[in-house]
């Protein structure tokens, strides 16, 4: 995005973590359910998250506890999101 000399804020979720109702809303913006953004790869999945049905409120608590477990970069534009894995994925905010 900076290469396209779009504006943006970062928002480091790691260092500076959401709240639930913060995470809840930005998944909401982008059309995603909690577990359609988490890393599976992660320890922090596979203890506490693995195995157990879990549901859309434990998961988000759960992220909102261990940051990590939230795959990046979520890029936000007006109201709209979009996990950004791909980048292709920022045309459907408008970005080219």
């Amino acid at each position: 995005m900076t290469e396209k000399g779009l504006e943006f804020e970062a928002v480091n979720y790691i260092e500076k973590p959401l709240s639930a109702a913060g995470l809840k809303k930005l998944l909401q913006q982008a059309g995603l359910k909690p577990d359609q953004v988490l890393r599976t790869k992660e320890d922090a999945y596979r203890e506490q998250v693995a195995g157990r049905n879990l549901g859309d409120e434990q998961l988000l608590a759960l992220m909102v506890q261990r940051p990590e477990l939230i795959q990046r970069p979520i890029v936000v534009r007006g109201n709209k999101a979009v996990l950004a894995r791909e980048i292709e994925k920022l045309g459907d905010l408008g970005i080219k």
